[in-house]
């Protein structure tokens, strides 16, 4: 029912985290891999896990997802990280939000199994902003770290944001346009190999922030 749904993950030396990230995505799903720049093995064990690869060079979270948008060939996508820190099996219920129109988009809601896994400074300015957000209201309380939405419809939307502030203008725009938005909680757990670049440190976590403050103004 959902093969027409494409999966997009935007991978940045993700090389020791993809092999159980693929594997814990739905069954029969067809799944590009964005190498933005790797330094590591990426774009080889993704082809070797039976992954779609293409290569965006210019590195930038935003930059990799519109090179996923632009390659992808399905009707609806789903955009998540390539860490196998999100639970894919909340997809299903999100394409079928989208495929049956309830919502123009689906997002989840990080629901972390340990307090170790969301580290205080990262979760408190997801807080923050994803306030910010509500109040201009857009119904989240999360800044979208799973998604799935008409791959041509979040191309209309011309987001311009090419690095970490790609989510949140996506979540403006759409909530701009009139977006019907359903949010869904996903579990959350430990990533499954390497180190987070923007939860993983502080100075990640404020170069995120300082990437999505510009679009608050």
């Amino acid at each position: 029912m959902y093969g027409s749904v494409e999966i997009i993950l935007p991978c940045l030396d993700e090389a020791e985290a993809l092999p159980a990230a693929l594997a814990g995505l739905p069954d029969g799903w067809p799944v590009l891999v964005v190498d933005n720049g790797s330094t590591d093995a990426t774009g080889d064990v993704a082809r070797a896990c039976g992954a779609r690869v293409v290569v965006e060079p210019h590195r930038g979270y935003g930059a990799a997802v519109h090179a996923g948008l632009l390659a992808a060939r399905a009707d609806v996508v789903a955009v998540l990280d390539g860490d196998g820190s999100l639970d894919a099996g909340v997809l299903p219920a999100m394409a079928e939000a989208v495929h049956s129109g309830r919502a123009d988009l689906a997002v989840g809601r990080r629901v972390p199994d340990s307090a170790s896994v969301w580290p205080w400074h990262a979760r408190a300015g997801n807080a923050a902003i994803a306030a910010m957000l509500r109040h201009r209201g857009v119904p989240v309380h999360d800044i979208a770290p799973v998604r799935v939405a008409h791959r041509q419809a979040l191309l209309d939307l011309q987001i311009a944001d090419r690095a970490f502030g790609y989510p949140l203008e996506m979540l403006l725009r759409a909530g701009a346009a009139g977006w019907r938005i359903a949010e869904m909680p996903v579990p959350y757990r430990a990533r499954a190999g390497g180190r987070s670049k923007v939860s993983g440190s502080v100075r990640g976590s404020l170069r995120a922030a300082r990437d999505m403050a510009g679009l608050l103004r």
